[in-house]
């Protein structure tokens, strides 16, 4: 529209003209072709210096030709503001200048273009009249497009999965930023145009539909962007204004020179005063409010754009009036925001300049810093504990802040252990700080590798978390590579270096473990069981490193091995090193005499030691080296390994005739047990010894359990390794067949002994009855091992086994005795089964126990349907890791196709006997009671098996259950009534509503000629069934399972229960946001919610969790130099 002449000037039209940089670039074009010159400073000169563009730090635009800038000026100015915005972008800097000329000419229509653009960005199309532009409310027009939303008629483009937004957001914000820059010589600052505009922008950003708050709070917070970005040009500008202000007075007090840059000066100031009241205005009006959003993404923004601007403009936003709003948001309950925040300030704290005026933020928010290092969100933990090495290199925490932190070093996570890693190393072993500086003492691998066993020591006694530990921080330490020194450290080359016992134990784990990792090799368990794979580059440069470590150890390895074969602590890690190393160098660098010394060493360790771990990496180095080496070298160390088997053969018989001979049995059971070692990885000829063995057993049913379980272990690995042998040979003779069942038939003679009652055995022994549960896991190997299924229609048919059903019972019920006795031992009295021999505890717990018999079922090799459901009915009886195993038994049942109804009845009918038993015949209330909770929790546990989608799936199965559960309740009512209530009850919430009225029928119509008063106690789980399902599930169409209503449980790390009350900087301090300080309600409760949630996952922590030593973690503190120096 076109104002009429006799309209009053306007706000709009009444600004300063000044020309915009396109129209000074024609005006130059048209002066060069005129041909006029120019000699000295001229007024356009000056206009120049004073140009915000003669800034620009934007590289210089390619020239175009004529017509195809005329084409692109023309295309823009045809184009309307949001078609630009939701195109590719590319015209968005011609559409910028157009409209600015159009801005020029005529402000009004110009404006209200902009705000129209403004508007659709919204998703939103209204029209405002030009001639009322100013007399219009905003108010108003944010009203009426709050009723567009309202009525629906407004599209997300934002938000919009359509390929021809995906620029929309990115574009909108160029626009945006362009703008500014472009009327920064002029429409910025004349108090009318963007003051307008932040004025929609802040009421928009506080409407209730989303859209609109996420187009305007977009907007809004890179308009200050923008501005902060002009602010920092015009503050360059004004330096060097001034620096050349300075320059001229020395040269003359006067003169026009000096008047016009005066005049210059002067002009830059008010200019940025401007800027900044627009950013304090938007910052008040849009802001405070929208950093709480409902919406996650629009509180992310805020906090980055934050951010950006502490970091880029300082002067206004490192203040504490703004720094609180990075400390309130590290408690939003959205992992986004915590991140965004936690970069935020991991960029203000690498400025050094930032420091002191972040003081006594940290004061106030550290705490919160360090609990974020346990956050439940993984990417928000790492990104803290790298903001809490900056504060410890900037030497604002201190060291008695950091006990939680060291927990981490064993977090599951691989993530927060590499970046515990990198702190520890930095704080505690390379000791960088912003006021240390390097030196070569300081950064002496001997002096970090001293630093290194300081907090190892703190994990002397647990190998397992000094891996952990070590894995952590190999990353980082060099000094760990350092092969060299490590050696020499060992070989006490150094007399400046005098390392304890407990070190020397301690730098051979570090040793191998660092090895070990050079070479590509895990030395901690891996989060999923996914496959590493390497590039070749990766595989070379292990590849050097095993050859960098074979040469560094080829001629001190001997002498290791030497001075720490007595020690059985050091020689296991000691001799595994052998493992990494590239044998054909021994060869090539001629030292083929000191790998037969090594060899030597090797076998001398191995009857030196009876230790698992200390036999175990012997074990394993001699077969390395019989079967990597090549030539000579391996020649050599097959007749080793031969002779090893010849001397343990005759030191085994010795002590067998020892023992007859009334002798002590500690020879016999190292022997065995360096036999069972030798047996688990090959086989070893021992056919006289076999005999030996088995006419001694008679004699030594009264010696040590441990020596009659590794007895009777040997005697099953010879058997097994004798059936490996004929069934991979092409030839079988009959004379070994026959051998092999005479063997077999010896060893279940041996091994049924042990299953008939008898009082030595049924008593409870050390070890968890560790005798009675070897006998149970050597029986289900050899029974799988043997089953009919292997060799039916073979020639090796005769070689087929199954058990008789009463061995089969006689099996279970010793497993059943070792599953209960052993909860007692196992978890009851840790500090019982510390001191005895726990060196095979994994192969004698109750898992084993359960794996072998759950082995038996899943591999049809006995009849499941008694062993099935006996082990199922222990589901729940033994803790979470038996429970996982029984678990997963039923995912296999259930595969199979198997009769999972009457299984699981059987299970529950098992469980329910157990608590009659007890019930009447146990005084201990405690076994009665635990008894009852088993069988309830067994009940959900299996009914839990059709939840969800499986419902429908598996209807009829689940009604089976139910129909046979109630034939078995009222077979003998009502003495197995409470079965009603315990186990039937929990399935029949299971089914759909009109399969719940014919059940109900079903149990009143089985009561009809009963009288029930005659026993009123015995009915009434009858009655509780009954009265459960008439009134719950009927009135609701189903009972809901209970554990459905749950919400799903948030993935990610268990999170810690957190202090969420937002933090006011300064008490004394009032403004306009006082009321938006804290963190809402509704944050809070959501915290609330989620750690209710992480208080059920404690069941699933990590087994390395079970181990950890908050004491030891929290004590790791290794003395400064400046305090090792006063020492």
């Amino acid at each position: 529209m076109v104002m009429a002449d006799d309209d009053a000037p306007s706000e709009t039209s009444t600004r300063r003209s000044k020309r915009t940089r396109v129209q000074a670039q024609r005006h130059g074009h048209a002066a060069a072709e005129s041909g006029g010159k120019q000699s000295g400073p001229s007024d356009d000169q000056v206009d120049r210096e004073e140009s915000f563009d003669d800034y620009d730090d934007s590289p210089p635009r390619p020239k175009r030709g004529r017509s195809t800038s005329e084409g692109t000026s023309a295309a823009a100015a045809s184009l309307r503001l949001i078609e630009v915005v939701k195109g590719n972008g590319k015209l968005i800097p011609d559409v910028v200048k157009v409209w600015a000329d159009k801005y020029e000419k005529d402000p009004k229509p110009a404006m209200v273009e902009l705000l129209v653009m403004l508007f659709e960005a919204c998703g939103a199309k209204y029209h405002l009249d030009e001639e009322f532009l100013d007399k219009t409310s905003v108010d108003d027009v944010v009203f009426e497009l709050v009723t567009l939303a309202g009525k629906g008629i407004v599209e997300d483009y934002q938000n919009s999965k359509k390929k021809e937004f995906q620029n929309f957001k990115d574009n909108l914000v160029k626009f945006w930023d362009m703008l500014v820059k472009e009327c920064s010589n002029g429409p910025l600052f004349d108090s009318v145009l963007f003051e307008k505009i932040t004025d929609y922008v802040i009421a928009l950003s506080c409407t209730p539909p989303r859209v609109y708050r996420q187009v305007a709070s977009l907007v809004g917070l890179s308009l200050v962007t923008s501005f902060v970005s002009v602010a920092n040009v015009l503050g360059a500008q004004r330096e060097t204004t001034q620096r050349q202000l300075n320059a001229e007075k020395k040269k003359r007090a006067e003169g026009p020179r000096v008047d016009s840059l005066n005049k210059r000066l002067s002009a830059i100031q008010p200019k940025i005063n401007i800027l900044e009241e627009l950013v304090r205005k938007i910052f008040q009006g849009l802001f405070v409010h929208r950093y709480r959003d409902i919406d996650p993404n629009i509180r992310t923004t805020c906090i980055q754009s934050l951010g950006y601007w502490n970091l880029s403009y300082p002067s206004l936003f490192l203040q504490d009036r703004y720094l609180k709003y990075l400390g309130w948001t590290l408690n939003d309950k959205n992992a986004g925001v915590r991140k965004a925040s936690v970069h935020a300030l991991q960029n203000l704290y690498k400025v050094d300049d930032n420091i002191p005026s972040l003081s006594l933020f940290t004061e106030r928010f550290s705490n919160r810093i360090i609990e974020l290092a346990d956050d439940i969100d993984i990417s928000v933990a790492v990104s803290a504990i790298g903001l809490i090495n900056q504060l410890l290199s900037n030497q604002l925490l201190s060291n008695d802040d950091l006990g939680p932190i060291y927990d981490l070093l064993v977090d599951y996570s691989p993530e927060i252990r590499r970046a515990i890693g990198e702190l520890v190393f930095d704080h505690l072993i390379a000791q960088r700080t912003s006021s240390s500086q390097s030196g070569e003492d300081n950064d002496a691998p001997e002096v970090h590798l001293g630093r290194m066993l300081q907090i190892l020591r703190e994990f002397s006694t647990e190998p397992i978390l000094s891996t952990y530990v070590i894995d952590d921080i190999w990353e980082y330490m060099e000094a760990m590579k350092d092969w060299k020194t490590i050696v020499s450290m060992l070989l006490d080359e150094n007399p400046s270096i005098e390392l304890t016992d407990e070190d020397a134990t301690n730098l051979i784990r570090l040793l191998c473990a660092s090895a070990k990792k050079a070479v590509g090799e895990r030395i901690v368990p891996a989060t999923d069981n996914r496959k590493q794979h390497y590039t070749k580059a990766q595989r070379d440069a292990f590849e050097s490193n095993r050859k960098t470590i074979t040469i560094v150890m080829m001629k001190n390895y001997p002498q290791l091995l030497r001075k720490y074969m007595a020690d059985k602590t050091k020689i296991s890690p000691l001799t595994e090193i052998v493992l990494i190393m590239n044998l054909e160098l021994y060869s090539l660098k001629r030292q083929e005499q000191t790998f037969k010394n090594v060899l030597q060493l090797v076998k001398e360790a191995f009857f030196k030691h009876g230790e698992k771990d200390a036999l175990r990496s012997c074990v394993r180095a001699i077969n390395f080296c019989s079967t990597e080496s090549k030539g000579e070298l391996q020649d050599f160390a097959k007749i080793k390994s031969k002779e090893l088997e010849d001397e343990l053969i005759t030191k085994l018989k010795s002590a067998i005739k020892d023992v007859m001979d009334g002798d002590d049995d500690y020879s016999l059971l190292v022997n065995m047990k360096r036999l069972y070692e030798l047996q688990l990885s090959r086989p070893v000829p021992f056919e006289n010894l076999h005999d030996d063995i088995v006419s001694s057993l008679p004699n030594l049913k009264n010696t040590d359990e441990e020596v009659l379980s590794f007895l009777l272990l040997n005697l099953y690995l010879h058997v097994a390794w004798s059936l490996h042998t004929i069934v991979n040979s092409k030839t079988v003779s009959e004379s070994s067949i026959s051998s092999l069942l005479r063997n077999r038939a010896t060893l279940f003679e041996q091994l049924e002994y042990y299953l008939n009652p008898s009082p030595e055995f049924t008593e409870e022994r050390k070890f968890g009855n560790q005798l009675a549960a070897r006998v149970c896991v050597i029986l289900a190997e050899v029974w799988c091992l043997f089953r009919d299924s292997n060799f039916s229609s073979t020639k090796l048919e005769s070689l087929g086994y199954t058990a008789d059903r009463s061995t089969i019972q006689k099996f279970w019920k010793l497993c059943e005795q070792q599953l209960n006795s052993s909860d007692g031992i196992e978890e009851d009295d840790p500090s019982k089964r510390d001191a005895e021999n726990k060196e095979y505890i994994e192969e004698t717990n109750r898992d084993a126990i359960m794996i072998a018999a759950a082995k038996l079922v899943a591999t049809e090799v006995v009849f499941k349907d008694y062993l099935g459901p006996e082990i199922i009915s222990h589901f729940v009886m033994h803790g979470a890791s038996v429970a996982e195993i029984v678990k997963h038994l039923i995912s296999v049942l259930k595969k199979r196709d198997d009769d999972i109804p009457s299984i699981f009845v059987e299970a529950l009918k098992r469980a329910h006997h157990r608590h009659l038993t007890f019930l009447r015949g146990s005084a201990d209330q405690v076994l009665v009671n635990k008894s009852l909770m088993d069988f309830h929790d067994l009940s959900v546990r299996l009914s839990g098996v059709f939840a969800g989608s499986a419902r429908n799936k598996h209807r009829l199965d689940v009604l089976k259950i139910v129909k046979d559960g109630i034939d078995y309740a009222f077979a003998d009512a009502p003495k197995q009534l409470s079965f009603l209530e315990g186990a039937v009850l929990h399935f029949v919430s299971k089914l759909p509503t009109q399969d719940i009225v014919e059940i109900l029928r079903d149990v009143q119509k089985r009561t009809e000629n009963v009288n029930t008063d005659e026993d009123p106690s015995g009915w009434r789980p009858y009655f509780t069934f009954v009265d459960t399902v008439g009134e719950k599930h009927l009135k609701n169409e189903g009972l809901q399972d209970d554990k459905e209503k749950r919400q799903a449980r948030q993935r990610g790390r268990p999170s810690k229960r957190r202090n969420l009350q937002g933090k006011r900087l300064f008490d004394e301090e009032q403004d306009s946001s006082a009321d938006e300080d804290s963190i809402s309600g509704s944050d809070r409760d959501n915290h609330d919610d989620e750690d209710k949630q992480d208080d059920d996952e404690d069941d699933d922590a990590p087994l390395i969790h079970s181990i950890r030593s908050s004491a030891k973690l929290r004590s790791l503190k290794v003395p400064r130099r400046e305090n090792a120096s006063k020492q």
